[in-house]
């Protein structure tokens, strides 16, 4: 499946180094399809977004995914995809940017052209083939009927995809330059928050993530001095305040690193995808 990471040390920039796709699968290679597209998302000092995205796969040069990339940035968000919808192209690959925001998604949704058709004007947000890119712009959309209210334009999305379409998983984080969002719906997939002190559990530790199959590591060591909040797919360290959210539960971080939780869904989609071969080999965990 899709790997998900957010950061944030809220107002403060921090420097953090990150490697995408740094190890090869933790099953047979034959058992397993490479990675379809890596991305790292940041914010430049002026607040304006720095998107680095390239599609990976067996005809692609790995080296992208598989170097160093240190950043300097209050947030981060890194997306590892294994592709459900859309062409192996740059522009179907996470993160996304609209309006001066970053979105990653995990999951499908299905029905695409009634997805579409709900955009309105909206559409020309779109530039790609993905039912995430499609996800995001609705957000954006009802972001803009709340009158800017990032969360309640997430909640409502999602409400609206819930009640109106065929849904698998609609994990996602959304960053701007000092705050985070992350959703997890349904259980389909998991999804952890980590409230992370100055120098984690022990006091004097830089930060050192790394997912178990080698997909995302990232290391800071400004983070041994300042508290950060992390979100992530799993578990990245023997940390023992990752938390796992709840499905339908929403996560916003605020540039203070004040976490708020609340539920914005409650129950399974009214309709459940039924995955193809494709959908469901990248939704393998």
């Amino acid at each position: 499946m899709c790997r998900l990471f957010g950061l944030t040390a809220g107002a403060r920039r921090v420097r953090a180094t990150f490697w995408l796709v740094e190890a090869p699968d933790s099953l047979a290679r034959q058992s397993r399809r490479e990675p379809d597209g890596t991305g790292l998302g940041t914010f430049r000092p002026d607040g304006t977004p720095l998107v680095e995205k390239e599609p990976v796969a067996a005809y692609a040069d790995p080296r992208f995914a598989r170097e160093a990339r240190e950043r300097e940035s209050p947030t981060f968000l890194a997306h590892v995809r294994y592709a459900s919808s859309g062409a192996l192209e740059a522009r179907n690959t996470h993160p996304f940017e609209q309006r001066g925001r970053l979105f990653a998604h995990n999951g499908v949704i299905g029905d695409l052209p009634a997805l579409e058709a709900e955009l309105g004007q909206h559409r020309s947000l779109v530039s790609g083939d993905t039912d995430s890119e499609r996800f995001f712009a609705l957000v954006t959309r009802h972001i803009d009927a709340n009158g800017g209210d990032i969360g309640a334009g997430i909640a409502a999305a999602v409400r609206w995809i819930v009640d109106a379409l065929p849904v698998y998983s609609l994990n996602l984080v959304l960053t701007t330059s000092d705050e985070l969002w992350a959703l997890r719906y349904p259980e389909t997939h998991s999804l952890f928050v980590l409230r992370r002190a100055a120098g984690g559990p022990h006091g004097d530790r830089y930060l050192e993530h790394a997912s178990s199959a080698g997909r995302i590591r990232t290391r800071s060591g400004q983070l041994a001095r300042l508290p950060s909040v992390v979100v992530a797919s799993e578990r990245m360290d023997e940390d023992p305040g990752w938390r796992p959210l709840r499905p339908g539960e929403l996560v916003h971080v605020d540039r203070e690193l004040t976490v708020r939780a609340y539920p914005v869904v409650d129950g399974p989609p009214r309709r459940t995808l039924e995955l193809d071969s494709r959908a469901a080999a990248s939704q393998a965990s």
